[in-house]
């Protein structure tokens, strides 16, 4: 079987991968891969968050990939390190109403048996002392953080290592079995997978409503560093309303995300977002304001029609699509490199993937 990729975010590199384990042979076609959204995520991996609330679908999906995590990626850390860190997530309250908040997340995990030890004041503060006083907090020893960007690298060296291609152009078009790139050329495929996500819908050559639209959801997320590390762990800061994560890396990076704008395709940097991303975490973290600046950066999710993730057969044969996870991208990507490979060699997918299909849409 011969599977072409159009796209090499952490969701195209992974689906390639598992699909390679299951004896195929692969081709991921991006002109710079994992260069989007991907590398710029902080790949945090909490124990849930607001978006599944009320999503009981999503909710099975999420907590599968959850729960495939640690043997996802001991797998691909027998041809690389991955960046997996499960050492805990703190999330922690900074006012009356992030306090009710707590409440209702720590009664969400205990009904899903997701562990959360409830803290106090003082608890938070030998926890994360470089935090402000916290009224409270929920600590979720069994989950923790990814670092995409070492991610993703595992997942193109276990790729190559299989025999597997990585082709830096862009596919424009389908035309029959063939993807056509940029450049003119054609790649045959026995079967292709559109995983560019919001580019998706931009790669023509296939019937109208085949493959619902992706729209971008800008995100700008701020780096800092330190050495030592300023925070001990993963942590989510609520406070009026909204939640600030905080991901430290092991060696001082310390991620703080992150804006959330419908802006289009507009992948710039401002002052604005910079500004409120340093002012809100130096209300949380006092000791923010002496470390080095890094990195600003922008990039752009991909947000479906509904907001759910769109994993499955098109109604054109052999063209399938993994795209549209919004902000949960690095977090399902275990599960939907699973789904994806049992599509693609004709064996019965997870149930808990079956209602993400594109076939929702026609």
């Amino acid at each position: 079987m011969n599977i072409v990729i159009a796209g090499g975010g952490v969701i195209g590199l992974a689906t390639a991968w598992r699909a390679q384990l299951r004896g195929a042979a692969v081709t991921v076609i991006d002109p710079a891969p994992a260069s989007k959204a991907s590398h710029v995520s902080a790949g945090m991996l909490p124990p849930g968050n607001e978006q599944l609330y009320g999503q009981k679908d999503l909710l099975r999906l999420y907590m599968a990939s959850r729960e495939l995590y640690p043997s996802f990626v001991a797998e691909l850390e027998e041809f690389a390190p991955a960046g997996y860190r499960r050492d805990g997530v703190l999330d922690a309250a900074f006012d009356e109403d992030a306090l009710y908040t707590l409440d209702h997340q720590q009664a969400f995990q205990e009904s899903q048996g997701v562990r959360a030890e409830r803290l106090g004041p003082e608890e938070c503060a030998k926890l994360q002392p470089a935090f402000a006083p916290a009224l409270g907090g929920l600590l979720s020893p069994d989950d923790g953080a990814v670092d995409p960007r070492v991610l993703t690298a595992a997942l193109r060296t276990a790729i190559e290592s299989l025999g597997g291609t990585i082709v830096r152009r862009r596919v424009t078009r389908i035309d029959g079995h063939a993807a056509v790139l940029d450049d003119g050329d054609t790649v045959p495929f026995d079967r292709l997978v559109l995983a560019a996500g919001c580019w998706t819908h931009r790669i023509e050559g296939l019937a109208d409503g085949a493959v619902p639209e992706i729209r971008p959801v800008k995100g700008q997320i701020l780096r800092l560093h330190s050495n030592p590390p300023l925070l001990n762990l993963t942590a989510r800061a609520l406070s009026r309303g909204s939640s600030l994560y905080l991901v430290p890396r092991l060696d001082g990076e310390l991620v703080v995300g992150a804006t959330y704008e419908e802006r289009g395709y507009d992948e710039t940097v401002t002052a604005e977002g910079t500004r409120d991303l340093l002012t809100r975490v130096a209300e949380v973290v006092p000791g923010a304001g002496d470390l080095r600046f890094a990195e600003m950066n922008a990039s752009l999710r991909p947000g479906s029609p509904d907001d759910l993730p769109v994993i499955g057969p098109t109604t054109v044969p052999d063209v399938y699509m993994a795209a549209g996870h919004f902000r949960m991208g690095v977090q399902l990507t275990p599960v939907t490199a699973e789904a994806m490979a049992a599509y693609l060699d004709d064996t019965e997918p997870p149930a808990h993937a079956l209602p993400f299909t594109p076939l929702r849409f026609t």
